[in-house]
């Protein structure tokens, strides 16, 4: 068995190095798409039977609010629903290397040796922002409930009492808006070391990059709230001028487009 897996990664990177056809891309994407979909798959597994410690994490923003932070159940099926779905979100962040390597690795034939050498950097910088931009969400987040009582009347008119469901979805999609909103500058850099951006480009578009930034943040961040606006928005504008920077000396020698 060994000796065959051995084998086939032989073949995979002889192939690699050769012109890949139409077809062959097509079977490439299948086996990283399956290979990402397993190691998802098993994550989701071991979401699964650490649902209730996370769920103790994420109650901490509404503890934080409240004393009595326990939550309401309206529908018998919503607890085992909420627990598949968080199940899944666990899953997809335990596979998240896997799923960056197999992105990375269905690219790599395109690029040169120079640029291959940033595939550790990728993955390592792409899970280590997006839980950043988790926990940024997480500490955000009581913030964001305090504000949502104080324009409903303050807490001697409003009884915040949630609902595991709709407390829950609030939760996770602010902590999936912010991940994804901080993979922004590895994008940003990934097209660099590809030579599709250059950093004299990034750097002359930077106003209306923080221009979007905004508008972008308005549209993802599911509370809608100026608290988490500007939690996103402000890593986002600072890590654009990361990617810049990052971009000047990855194409130091580069000529400008």
């Amino acid at each position: 068995m060994l000796a065959r897996l051995r084998e086939r990664g032989r073949t995979r990177r002889a192939r690699a190095a050769e012109p890949m056809t139409l077809v062959a891309h097509l079977a490439e994407l299948r086996y990283r798409v399956i290979v990402a979909m397993v190691a998802v798959a098993a994550g989701g597994v071991l979401g699964f039977l650490l649902y209730e410690p996370v769920l103790e994490l994420l109650q901490e923003p509404y503890c934080e609010i409240r004393e009595d932070c326990s939550f309401l159940v309206t529908n018998p099926v919503d607890s085992f629903s909420l627990r598949l779905r968080i199940s899944a979100y666990i899953g997809l962040l335990v596979a998240s290397p896997v799923v960056f390597w197999q992105l990375w690795r269905f690219v790599t034939p395109g690029l040169y040796e120079r640029e291959k050498k940033y595939a550790v950097p990728f993955v390592a910088s792409s899970i280590v922002l997006f839980v950043v931009g988790g926990l940024l969400a997480l500490w955000t987040i009581p913030r964001a409930l305090e504000f949502f009582v104080d324009v409903g009347g303050g807490a001697d008119l409003v009884d915040a009492k949630y609902a595991l469901k709709e407390y829950l979805s609030l939760v996770t999609f602010m902590m999936l808006a912010f991940g994804i909103g901080f993979e922004f500058p590895v994008i940003l850099v990934f097209l660099e070391v590809a030579g599709v951006l250059h950093w004299r480009q990034l750097a002359g578009w930077w106003r209306y990059a923080i221009l979007l930034i905004f508008v972008i943040d308005a549209v993802i961040t599911p509370s809608q709230d100026p608290i988490s606006l500007l939690a996103l928005g402000i890593p986002m504008c600072v890590l654009y001028a990361v990617a810049i920077l990052i971009g000047r000396v990855v194409q130091r020698n580069r000529p400008a487009p």
